[in-house]
């Protein structure tokens, strides 16, 4: 399970469990509460402050998780939309958010970078990418408009048409992440660039974020039925 720790002003959020360097923090729904309760207890605090999220390990996430989904899909419907209730909290977070994506970020685990405000990667290891087109796995409604509203339309085609693997050089480029570091120094790089935000928590700060994302985030109010999500397993 994710658990919390804070620097001075900057509340880190870790996405994999403590102990265990190499989990692949995929959403199972447990996690994902578990996510949303520790985004609760930042937002109870007060005074100047912002977030960063990141993992430990090979991973930052590796996204849905397909053991729990594939055992469930009676569920799936309801499933796809607490993910998007976790990309819709970013969006609109009322702290400054930045990932720090130490490792590979797939499918919705790169969306949940691409929901944070600022995102700084790994410089030597470790790819962006979205492989639902090798998978068979469509997009949700919810997760086309964040993608489609974060990055540009040719960045979407490569990603989304192609299953690109983006590394951390070709990521800037591509505007999908804002800065690499290594990997000794990222964590660090990511706090610094949150701290030096942490004053601009102000009440107008979601305001501005829901006005700026509102797009994206019509696209994931939109419950996930049937009917908007041809998926057929295998």
């Amino acid at each position: 399970m994710p658990y919390l720790e804070r620097e001075g002003d900057v509340f880190v959020v870790y996405l994999g469990s403590e102990g265990q360097a190499d989990s692949e923090n995929r959403f199972h729904p447990d996690w994902i509460d578990a996510f949303h309760g520790l985004l609760d207890q930042v937002e109870a605090s007060e005074g100047p402050a912002a977030l960063v999220t990141t993992a430990s390990g090979k991973f930052y996430s590796n996204g849905l998780d397909t053991d729990w989904l594939f055992g469930n899909l009676d569920k799936m419907h309801g499933y796809l939309d607490r993910v998007h209730s976790i990309y819709t909290r970013l969006l609109t977070f009322p702290l400054p958010t930045v990932a720090a994506v130490n490792g590979h970020a797939f499918g919705a685990g790169a969306m949940l970078a691409t929901a944070h405000d600022f995102r700084v990667m790994r410089a030597d290891r470790g790819f962006w990418c979205l492989p639902e087109v090798h998978l068979g796995m469509p997009f949700t409604v919810g997760m086309n408009a964040l993608l489609t509203e974060r990055l540009t339309n040719q960045v979407c085609v490569q990603a989304m048409t192609a299953g690109h693997r983006f590394a951390a050089d070709e990521a800037i480029t591509a505007g999908i992440v804002d800065a690499k570091a290594d990997a000794d120094v990222l964590l660090k790089s990511a706090i610094e660039r949150a701290g030096a935000l942490a004053a601009n928590r102000k009440p107008n700060l979601p305001v501005i974020k829901r006005s700026l994302h509102a797009k994206a985030l019509a696209g994931l109010a939109t419950p996930t039925t049937p009917e908007n999500l041809a998926f057929a397993p295998g």
